[in-house]
């Protein structure tokens, strides 16, 4: 198989049809090989129902329906694993991302060898205040960050080679930053090209200001597990050594100044009035404790199920 197009969503049941029929036409018309994955992410509308519609006219169209909401990233993720094309695009079920793309993301992937293209969405049609504002001062911070020189991280039109999907592990709300997963996990042939981005045709956008919030704490995350992620001793149990080691250092100059004084008959005041016997209790303490952080880090990743966050209800022609 050719293509393997993955799509989440929630609540587009007015665009999926004329969405279908667009794809469809593209891969036709290129004589490809291909696969359409419905991700159904809780919808509350008839989202479901024109997917079983679609499956049961065209076998190419398969559906995966969660029991409730749980996020683009856990929708991404029961796609990934059960696409199978040699080539896996994703895109929004919006009617924003288009399908006419597909057939040059192929030929990146095929052909220039690349492991993953990013969609860059440089004209947009999107309210500038809430989303384009936002959107320019989020790419810039995950640019600096991630060392990446993508313009558009969040956009969903990206493609990728089946070897990518089946390593790159998708949780939380971390599609936003796939292409840095790939590159975490040793990918490191990530390009981009311009795409074109259409109005909204129907419905409202799902998303929100909070996005960008819990993007960026995201980045700061992912900025840290891709440092650290699997060697959490190496940054918690260095920071925990040198904070004990400088609580012990000082108590221990605190107790020898005791009993100096004491020996050579000096009034002393009582050890815990002086202020470094907090400062130094404290330090060991936040020394042990980021210690076992880190210890126990060490214990979770090696733990470490990879269990599913998500349920799956239903399941069509898979």
């Amino acid at each position: 198989m050719n293509i393997s197009v993955v799509i989440p969503l929630l609540n587009e049941d007015e665009s999926l049809q004329e969405l279908h029929d667009w794809i469809a036409n593209v891969m036709q018309s290129n004589q490809f090989l291909y696969e359409i994955i419905f991700i159904d992410d809780g919808s509350t509308d008839n989202s479901w129902k024109v997917i079983e519609e679609l499956s049961a006219k065209n076998k190419s169209v398969k559906g995966i329906r969660f029991q409730k909401n749980y996020g683009k990233s856990q929708a991404l993720d029961a796609g990934f694993g059960l696409a199978q094309g040699s080539v896996v695009i994703t895109m929004d079920a919006d009617l924003q991302d288009s399908p006419n793309e597909i057939p040059e993301l192929y030929r990146l992937i095929t052909e220039d060898s690349f492991d993953l293209i990013s969609g860059w969405k440089k004209k947009r049609y999107d309210n500038v205040v809430t989303k384009n504002i936002p959107s320019k001062l989020f790419n810039w911070a995950a640019r600096k960050t991630s060392g990446l020189k993508l313009h558009d991280f969040n956009c969903g039109l990206k493609a990728y080679k089946n070897e990518v999907v089946k390593t790159v592990k998708v949780s939380g709300e971390m599609h936003r930053y796939i292409p840095v997963l790939a590159k975490n996990e040793g990918f490191h042939h990530i390009g981009e090209k311009v795409v074109q981005h259409q109005a909204r045709k129907y419905g409202v956008t799902k998303f929100g200001m909070d996005r960008f919030i819990n993007g960026f704490l995201d980045l700061i995350t992912i900025s840290f597990l891709s440092k650290f992620g699997k060697r959490p001793m190496h940054i918690f149990g260095l920071w925990g050594s040198l904070m004990f080691l400088f609580g012990f250092l000082s108590a221990f100059y605190i107790g020898t100044m005791k009993i100096y004084r004491l020996v050579s008959g000096i009034k002393t005041i009582l050890i815990t009035s002086n202020p470094w016997f907090y400062i130094a209790l404290t330090s060991m303490i936040l020394g042990t404790l980021l210690f076992l952080a880190g210890f126990l880090g060490e214990l979770i990743i090696k733990s470490n199920s990879h269990e599913k966050h998500y349920t799956v209800k239903e399941k069509l022609n898979f």
